[in-house]
C-alpha cells in the first residue's frame, strides 16, 4: 500500500480551500458545525489554516443538553476562531411534536428514523441560516469512509458547499489531526452520531479500520462484512448525486 504522508496532504487540502473560496466565495467566511468530534475539528483547524482564523465561524447546536459541549469550546477556543451557539431542542421538540401530530391523522406515527434524522435536518437549517447572515459558505464534515456507506443524513451533515475531508478515509483524517497538532483526545475520539446513543461502529456493524482497508485496497477478509458494506455501498449511492431530474425529448 502507498504510504500515506499526512503533512503533504494537509498542506494539499489547505490549497484546495484556499482555491475553491477564491472561485466560489472570495472573501467568504467558512462556516461549520462544531460537535467535538474530530471530524468537524479538522475542518476547523484546515479552514482556519487556509484562510485565516478571523474567517472561520463555528457554530454549535445542542440539542437540549449536549454531553461533550466542554469538547466543542475546547476546540473553537484552541484554535481562536469566532462562534455561536444555537440550542435546536426547542425547535426539535415543536416540529416533531407537530409532524407526530398530523402523521396520526393518517394513522401513522413517526418512525425511528425520523427521529433521529430530524435533529441533523435543523442543524443543517442552522447553519445556512448562520451562513447566509455571514457572508459565509458552508463546510461539509463528513469523510470518504462515511461517505462510501452512506452514514450521513441527507440534507443534514451530509449537506454543505465544499467538502475538505470528502475524498479521505478515517484513518487519513486522523493522521491528518495530528499533523494540525489538535488536541489528541479530540482526534482519536470514538466516532458516534450524538442521536441514538451508539457509536458508529455499532451501527455500522464493522470497524472503520476494516471498511478504510477495503476501500483502499478492495481488500476484505470477511465475505460477510464486505458483502454489508458493498450493499450499503449501493443502496447509498442516490446521497452523492445531484437530484435526477426530467429531460425532456423536444
Amino acid at each position: 500500500m502507498i504510504q500515506f504522508n499526512a503533512k503533504e496532504v494537509k498542506d494539499q487540502v489547505v490549497q484546495w480551500i484556499r482555491d475553491w473560496f477564491e472561485e466560489n466565495g472570495k472573501g467568504c467566511n467558512a462556516v461549520l458545525g462544531v460537535s467535538g468530534g474530530k471530524d468537524s475539528s479538522i475542518v476547523a483547524a484546515l479552514c482556519a489554516e487556509a484562510l485565516g482564523k478571523d474567517r472561520v465561524i463555528g457554530v454549535t447546536m445542542p440539542n437540549g443538553v449536549q454531553k461533550d459541549i466542554s469538547d466543542s469550546m475546547r476546540l473553537i477556543e484552541h484554535l481562536g476562531i469566532r462562534y455561536c451557539n444555537v440550542n435546536i431542542g426547542d425547535t426539535c421538540q415543536t416540529l416533531m411534536a407537530a409532524v407526530k401530530e398530523q402523521l396520526a391523522t393518517l394513522g401513522k406515527d413517526v418512525s425511528e428514523q425520523t427521529i433521529i434524522n430530524l435533529p441533523p435536518r435543523v442543524r443543517m437549517t442552522t447553519l445556512y441560516a448562520v451562513s447566509q447572515s455571514m457572508n459565509g459558505r458552508v463546510a461539509n464534515t463528513c469523510n470518504l469512509s462515511e461517505d462510501w456507506v452512506g452514514y450521513s443524513t441527507r440534507y443534514g451533515d451530509a449537506a454543505g458547499d465544499f467538502a475538505p475531508l470528502g475524498g479521505l478515509v478515517v484513518r487519513e483524517v486522523i493522521a491528518i489531526g495530528k499533523e494540525l497538532g489538535l488536541p489528541i483526545d479530540l482526534v482519536e475520539k470514538t466516532p458516534s452520531d450524538g442521536l441514538c446513543g451508539k457509536t458508529d461502529e455499532d451501527n455500522l456493524g464493522f470497524t472503520y479500520a476494516v471498511l478504510d482497508e477495503y476501500i483502499r485496497t478492495g481488500v476484505c477478509d470477511d465475505p460477510i462484512v464486505k458483502a454489508r458494506i458493498d450493499d450499503k455501498h449501493v443502496k447509498n449511492l442516490f446521497k452523492l448525486k445531484p437530484i435526477p431530474y426530467f429531460h425532456p425529448s423536444l
